[in-house]
C-alpha cells in the first residue's frame, strides 16, 4: 500500500505486534515513543523518533517527516493512583498528550485515527458492559481515557474528524509487560514460593494480542465506523482463578495462595464485553481459542526463564 502509518506507542506490547503486522501490508511505518527501543527490540525497516507528547514545548512537527494516512494512538499507560497522589499527572500525560499529537498531524492528509480506549471508562457498569453506556470513571486513569473519548468524538461531529475508538477489555500474549496479569501469574506459579493472589472470582475478558491487532487493522479502510466507539474484546467471560488453575495445570506447578491478596476497592466484579457491534459493524471477531493463547504466552515466557 505504501501509505505511511504513526503508530504513537509502538514500542509497546500491542504497538510492536501491530507494528510487525502492518509491515506485511508495506506500509511506510513511523514508531513515536517517549524512549528508544533497546537493539533487539527495534525492527527492520521502522523509523522511531522520541518525543514526550505530555509537554508542548517538546513536541516537533518537523521531526515526524511530513503527513500520515493512518494513525493509532497507543500512548499512555496504566495507573491506579489516587488524584491527589499522583492521578494528576496521569490525567494531564494521557490528555494533554492527544491534543499536542493532534496539532502535529495534518488533518487534510488523514483517512483514519484510532485511538485506544480501555474497558476502565465503564466503571462499575454492569455487564456485558456495552458502547451506548454511560461512562462511569472510578479512577484518574479512566477518566482520563473518558476525556479522550468524548474530546475525539465532540471532533468528529463538529469537523468530520476520522475517528474511531476501541475499548479494549485484556489483552494478553507473548512478550506482554511482566507487570501485567498473565505474565505475573506465569511467573509467579514458576516459583517455588507461594504465589498470593485474590480469591479470583472477578470475571473477566481475555483477548489474544494478534486478534486485537486485526481488528485494529480491520478499521483503516471502513468508514462506516468513524465517530464511534467499539469493544474489542473476546466477548467470553471466565473467572481469574480459572486462569491462574488453568496455567497451573499446563505448568504442572505453582502454588497459588487465593485469598493472599484483598480485591481493589471499588474494582468490578463483572468486566467482559458485549462485542456484537465489532462484528456486525467492522465484521471482526475473535478467532484464537483462550487455551491456544495461554499455550503460546506461557511457551514464550518459559524461554524466557530457562
Amino acid at each position: 500500500m505504501n501509505d505511511r502509518l504513526l503508530v504513537v506507542g509502538g514500542t509497546g506490547f500491542i504497538g510492536r505486534n501491530l507494528v510487525l503486522r502492518a509491515l506485511k501490508y508495506d506500509f511506510n511505518i513511523v514508531v513515536l515513543s517517549l524512549h528508544k527501543p533497546s537493539n533487539e527490540k527495534m525492527i527492520e525497516g521502522v523509523d522511531y523518533i522520541q518525543m514526550d507528547l505530555s509537554q508542548s514545548s517538546m513536541c516537533n512537527k518537523d521531526m515526524l517527516g511530513g503527513p500520515f494516512d493512518y494513525v493509532v494512538n497507543l500512548l499512555g499507560y496504566v495507573n491506579h493512583d489516587k488524584f491527589l497522589e499522583g492521578g494528576r499527572k496521569v490525567i494531564q500525560d494521557h490528555f494533554e498528550g492527544l491534543l499536542n499529537l493532534l496539532q502535529l498531524l495534518e488533518w487534510s492528509e488523514l483517512k483514519k485515527f484510532i485511538q485506544i480506549g480501555s474497558s476502565d471508562e465503564y466503571g462499575n457498569n454492569p455487564a456485558p458492559q456495552k458502547e451506548n453506556m454511560r461512562e462511569s470513571p472510578i479512577s484518574s486513569y479512566s477518566l482520563s481515557k473518558v476525556s479522550c473519548s468524548h474530546f475525539l468524538q465532540m471532533l468528529h461531529r463538529t469537523e468530520e474528524f476520522p475517528v474511531v475508538i476501541f475499548r479494549l477489555f485484556l489483552t494478553y500474549g507473548p512478550e506482554q509487560d511482566n507487570k501485567r496479569f498473565i505474565p505475573q501469574v506465569i511467573k509467579g506459579l514458576m516459583s517455588d514460593a507461594g504465589f498470593p493472589t485474590s480469591m479470583g472470582h472477578q470475571l473477566r475478558d481475555f483477548c489474544y494480542v494478534d486478534d486485537i491487532v486485526e481488528g485494529i487493522l480491520e478499521s483503516f479502510t471502513n468508514n462506516k465506523i468513524n465517530g464511534e466507539v467499539i469493544n474489542l474484546a473476546s466477548g467470553s467471560p471466565v473467572k481469574v482463578d480459572y486462569i491462574i488453575k488453568l496455567i497451573q495445570k499446563k505448568l504442572g506447578k505453582g502454588n497459588p495462595q487465593f485469598g493472599g491478596l484483598l480485591y481493589r476497592k471499588g474494582e468490578n466484579m463483572e468486566l467482559y464485553a458485549d462485542i456484537s457491534k465489532a462484528n456486525s459493524i467492522l465484521n471482526w471477531k475473535p478467532t484464537t481459542p483462550l487455551e491456544d493463547g495461554i499455550d503460546k504466552t506461557i511457551e514464550f515466557y518459559l524461554t524466557q526463564l530457562s
